[in-house]
């Protein structure tokens, strides 16, 4: 079944044309990738799909819900939720009471529980750091945080913007290594991202989004050697 399928989508900010017929799908259980450059349309994208932004043609369908229709609370209670990019964790609350903000509109308190669980077994730097102030973690500590907040959340569909933003090659690694291990275990991702190598090498299929619309699309292993993506988002 196909859980998300954006159809022709238009969106203007203003007079300025941000997306213009952006297609693609992600299926149940892949890693999908939208590679591209700065104001290429990947965190409009998201935002569309979060309700923050809404089209003016297309279609947004989630198993069969109208994204373009809906509120982004309900989005959240449907199961799309998004980690923004430049993380927005909270500076002044502890790591614990920032995953806990992830579970505010999940009623069942024992899941909550089990979630917690979860992220810190999934992230052990996180448990160690507890008690800490989010702002006085390093940026891929917040980073963790940041996933970790949504996956409290019990997403269905795991909107990623630009995880690996200003981290250490090596710390983009152990993020990627995250991502790749929480959709083994069952969740749908879409990732955003520039550092394209480090996307593709996770992911399962891509899309190169270009002035808001997509270019090329693939298995990641082919775009991963394709001429034109190798040329643009790969160095080479």
């Amino acid at each position: 079944m196909t859980t998300l399928e954006v159809r022709d989508v238009d969106v203007y900010y203003g007079r300025v044309h941000a997306l213009r017929g952006l297609s693609f799908t992600v299926e149940e259980g892949e890693i999908v990738c939208l590679l591209g450059n700065n104001g290429a349309g990947k965190s409009t994208t998201m935002n569309l799909l979060s309700g923050l932004v809404r089209p003016k043609a297309g279609s947004v369908l989630w198993d069969g819900m109208d994204l373009a229709a809906a509120s982004p609370w309900n989005i959240v209670s449907a199961g799309l939720i998004h980690v923004p990019e430049g993380r927005r964790i909270f500076s002044t609350m502890t790591v614990h009471e920032n995953l806990l903000l992830g579970g505010y509109t999940v009623g069942d308190q024992k899941k909550v529980a089990e979630r917690l669980d979860q992220v810190y077994s999934l992230m052990p730097r996180l448990a160690e750091r507890r008690k800490q102030q989010g702002g006085t973690l390093s940026g891929g500590e917040q980073q963790m945080v940041a996933i970790g907040r949504a996956l409290i959340g019990g997403p269905k569909l795991l909107l990623l913007d630009e995880p690996s933003m200003g981290l250490a090659p090596l710390v983009v690694r152990q993020v990627m290594d995250i991502v790749a291990a929480v959709n083994a275990q069952g969740t749908t991702v879409l990732l955003v991202e520039q550092n394209a190598r480090a996307a593709l090498k996770i992911a399962h299929r891509a899309y190169v989004v270009e002035t808001g619309a997509t270019t090329v699309s693939g298995p990641a292993a082919d775009l991963a050697s394709d001429p034109r993506v190798i040329e643009a988002y790969l160095g080479g």
